[in-house]
């Protein structure tokens, strides 16, 4: 199980470049910082009429070796994009991206004269007929998804020993190279973003499709600010008694965003392990800090089983409590307290990005309270039902609304207590 690092990298500015920077840095061979001090000397390099390439610079630094560069591989001369130039009907242009089961290409689809992308299944893993499995279940299960907001499937083949899987093309980039730069998102852009990719997920579900790697990574942004989520290489249909009894036991899933019950590799992991998932990525977006740290998978993974969740207010103050509340329900360890559906999720979540309060976050206080409040308008205020809210927030600072509650309680109480030694001393 592969996990992703630390939020590293440097978007470059030519697509070999751009994937050498991410692949040093992913591989541990370089620091973020490194990277970027290098690109800066490879700008005045280019200024000064002396262009270099990145990977030269780095082996003249003495960050990496000329060994090291060989055995990452530049999409200028990967052997496997060169074996592989007479897919029929397509053009291998050059390498975008790799990840631990396939590498991708970006490439022409020459009858419709459209650029593509192309996730390859390396050599080795082509042999594997349990990889050539799963591999092949991703087409399968992004064929059977039509929507705006995922990764569109085109074709799925094998080519001289290869398997691969014909994709949309994404001009954009990942939240995970935002993350790299350090971004920390506005409520306002993350909750868009996110907003879209539950109503992806929702239709997911619908489908019977449970995601199971939601992260970063898998998030994509058009230039238009469209939201995709792409690879579907871990999902799996939610009645597939089959694959769950065989995955029994098994963690699938990243670290940083997996869920508690895919920790304890439960055989009836359901679709609220992917709200968990969004909601560890939107907590990193606004926050920018993963919900859970630790020096190996296994810690932090235990973590999510048992380490409470900083509020992610309290890491970031300009985020509102609605905000705060619902991502702290979408991470519920106990996915009962977690949102039942991807359709409840989004009205809380709509709701907050129109600046209301979130009414799902909250089901056991008295919604029509909240609404007053929300309004303006006086209501009347039932202790009883304010002390079972907060027993359901532990952890909460409390935002503006339940500190005002809070301090009309105080404050009603301090009057009696007044009026009760009046009476008496008097």
């Amino acid at each position: 199980m592969a996990i992703d690092p630390n939020p590293v990298g440097q978007k470059t500015g030519t697509g070999a470049d751009t994937y050498l920077g991410r692949a040093v840095v992913d591989a541990r061979l370089a620091t973020p910082d490194e990277v970027q001090a290098c690109l800066a000397k490879q700008k005045k390099l280019a200024a000064a009429g002396t262009p270099m390439q990145l990977s030269e610079i780095l082996v003249r630094a003495g960050i990496v070796t000329a060994s090291q560069i060989k055995r990452i591989g530049s999409p200028a001369d990967d052997s496997m994009s060169q074996s592989l130039q007479q897919i029929p009907g397509f053009q291998i242009m050059q390498k975008i991206g790799a990840g631990a089961m396939a590498s991708v290409y970006k490439a022409k689809q020459l009858s419709l004269d459209r650029i593509v992308a192309i996730k390859i299944l390396p050599k080795r893993l082509s042999e594997d007929p349990e990889f050539v499995k799963r591999f092949n279940a991703e087409g399968r299960a992004a064929a059977k998804l039509n929507h705006n907001n995922i990764v569109q499937a085109i074709d799925v083949g094998e080519y001289a020993g290869y398997h691969y899987f014909v994709m949309e093309f994404v001009d954009g980039q990942t939240v995970y190279d935002d993350l790299t730069r350090k971004k920390v998102y506005d409520e306002k852009t993350a909750l868009d973003l996110i907003i879209q990719i539950a109503r992806a997920l929702e239709h997911s579900h619908e489908k019977g499709f449970i995601h199971r790697d939601v992260k970063p990574k898998n998030i994509m942004i058009t230039k238009d600010g469209t939201a995709k989520l792409a690879d579907m290489g871990l999902a799996r249909q939610a009645d597939d008694a089959e694959a769950a009894a065989a995955e029994k036991g098994r963690a699938f899933g990243t670290p940083y965003y997996i869920s508690p019950e895919q920790v304890r590799g439960v055989g009836d992991v359901d679709f609220r392990a992917d709200i968990y998932s969004l909601g560890a990525t939107l907590y990193h977006m606004v926050t920018g800090k993963v919900p859970f740290e630790g020096p190996t998978p296994a810690a932090i993974m235990q973590k999510h089983l048992k380490e409470p969740l900083i509020p992610p207010d309290h890491l970031n103050p300009k985020l509102s409590t609605g905000l705060a509340e619902v991502t702290e329900r979408m991470m519920a360890k106990d996915r009962d307290k977690r949102y039942a559906n991807t359709h409840d999720l989004l009205t809380d979540l709509e709701r907050v990005s129109r600046g209301e309060a979130p009414l799902q976050a909250r089901e056991k206080y008295d919604d029509s309270v909240l609404e007053n409040l929300a309004s303006g308008q006086e209501a009347e205020f039932d202790g009883q039902n304010y002390a079972g809210y907060a027993q359901n927030m532990p952890g909460r600072s409390g935002g503006s609304v339940n500190s005002g509650l809070l301090v009309g309680v105080i404050i009603e109480g301090v009057i009696i207590l007044i009026l009760l030694l009046i009476l008496i001393l008097g």
